[in-house]
């Protein structure tokens, strides 16, 4: 396949299960906390919010959990996607490095989120659960989710982060044609949003507190449910089978990465990639997997690794993970799906014990990376993924200094045609960097709970 562009597989090929990182990992994760009693939670803890399937799901123990029937059915209408061989952005980069990249933007939805959407739509009307509540950054899980409620008639309400229902109108459009209900977070609807709006008018929002109002709304009816786009085990689990095709892909390729890199912002993309081959590393091959994020919110490289809050209101368990602070707001960049406070805490472990590492850019860079992608490979990149890009980038630059032809591997996970507001801020000149508050993220770290664990 030595001048294949695109690297196929066939419908017969979607994985049959996914791939659990949980038993292949050196230490056991740290488990989830109870925030009044500090001890372990159990699938009673967290019944309000998810059904019996997915909280097995999260607890997961096997290696592989297989995907139902259905669920594989409409995975059908994108999977497998395509692993690119990205050679103009080699030749316009000069290196020799060779650089692939696992095209999720081919999905209705437009990114890599309907993997877990599906999913999770389909455990909840099994249940005989009528209706999903979520929260959304940039509109991409949003989007999926309200794709998923058509398929299985679900009806589905999304809180979205205020800074991008406004920055980005047409992604709440596409929810809405699926039939979503769509509103601004912080909203009039909860206690917490009516909280934050009478102390900041004009709070930006984040998703800290979009999750806090969707998880409250769903724990006060009983047809309810909450549904959450990264972040926990089960949603990365789902997102697997992204890494495991491109095993798959690689193997067709007749060669396997040297480096591989997703952006990060809770973890669903870059777990879902990167994941199936930590085995590998774990092994002892000379892997780097390395996590892209915003500078402005910088979770993995400035946090603390911490237990804390998954949400503002603080009505989710304790997670082990990197964080800036439950409460932390960080500011209004354009790559609203990587603005959360924390971090998976599977992702947060991989970093901490040195089997991952981290890499944060403001946003003028990662943009003017997704215009040399989109200017050599024709894919206009979300913001968001734009991050990888930029890792790309510098990675095979030292590529071409030091000669090495390494081979690189990144997860595009999402288009940016919802996301060209920003692409117009950037090409007039009126984008900026945004800097995070040093001081606001002091105070949020102040306010971590204290746990004797």
């Amino acid at each position: 396949m030595a001048d294949t562009t695109k690297i196929m597989l066939d419908e017969t090929e979607i994985p049959k299960t996914w791939f659990n990182l949980v038993p292949h990992l050196p230490n056991p994760p740290a488990p989830p906390l109870h925030p009044a009693t500090h001890q372990p939670v159990g699938p009673a803890d967290l019944a309000p919010l998810f059904c019996e399937e997915i909280l097995g799901q999260e607890m997961a123990a096997e290696p592989e959990v297989e995907i139902p029937e259905p669920v594989r059915e409409i995975y059908r209408l994108w999977r497998p996607t395509p692993l690119y061989r990205a050679r103009r952005l080699e030749k316009a980069l000069d290196t020799p490095a060779h650089i692939y990249y696992k095209y999720e933007g081919v999905s209705p939805a437009g990114s890599h989120k309907p993997n877990t959407a599906v999913a999770q739509a389909y455990y909840n009307k099994k249940a005989g659960i009528r209706r999903l509540t979520t929260e959304t950054g940039a509109g991409q899980w949003g989007s999926a989710l309200a794709l998923a409620g058509t398929f299985f008639d679900l009806e589905i309400k999304v809180y979205m982060v205020r800074v991008s229902y406004d920055q980005k109108p047409y992604r709440r459009h596409m929810m809405e044609t699926w039939g979503a209900k769509v509103l601004p977070s912080p909203s009039l609807e909860t206690e917490v949003g009516r909280r934050v709006l009478a102390e900041h008018p004009d709070s930006p929002g984040s998703l800290g507190l979009a999750i806090s109002e969707a998880a409250a709304e769903a724990a006060s009816r009983a047809d309810t449910k909450y549904a959450l786009g990264s972040v926990l085990n089960h949603v990365l689990l789902h997102q697997t089978v992204i890494g495991l095709e491109t095993i798959k892909q690689f193997a067709l390729a007749g060669e396997g990465p040297d480096i591989l890199i997703a952006c990060c912002g809770g973890g669903s993309n870059f777990g879902g990639f990167t994941f199936p081959f930590v085995p590998r590393k774990l092994a002892g091959a000379n892997l780097r997997i390395i996590a892209a994020e915003p500078a402005a919110c910088p979770t993995l490289t400035k946090g603390a690794y911490a237990y804390d809050f998954g949400d503002m209101a603080q009505l989710s368990p304790l997670l082990k993970m990197y964080t800036l602070g439950h409460d932390f707001i960080p500011p209004g960049i354009h790559a609203g799906g990587l603005r959360y406070h924390g971090d998976s805490p599977l992702v947060s472990q991989l970093v901490r014990e040195g089997i991952a590492e981290a890499a944060a850019y403001p946003q003028r860079a990662i943009f003017a990376a997704a215009m040399t992608f989109a200017r050599a490979e024709g894919i206009i990149p979300a913001p968001e993924c734009a991050h990888a890009i930029k890792t790309v980038i510098d990675e095979a630059l030292r590529c071409k200094e030091s000669g090495e032809k390494k081979v690189i591997g990144f997860c595009l996970s999402g288009h940016g045609h919802f996301d060209m507001t920003a692409y117009d801020r950037y090409l007039s000149g009126n984008l900026q960097d945004l800097d995070y508050s040093e001081e606001e993220m002091r105070r949020a770290l102040a306010q971590l709970p204290r746990v004797n664990a």
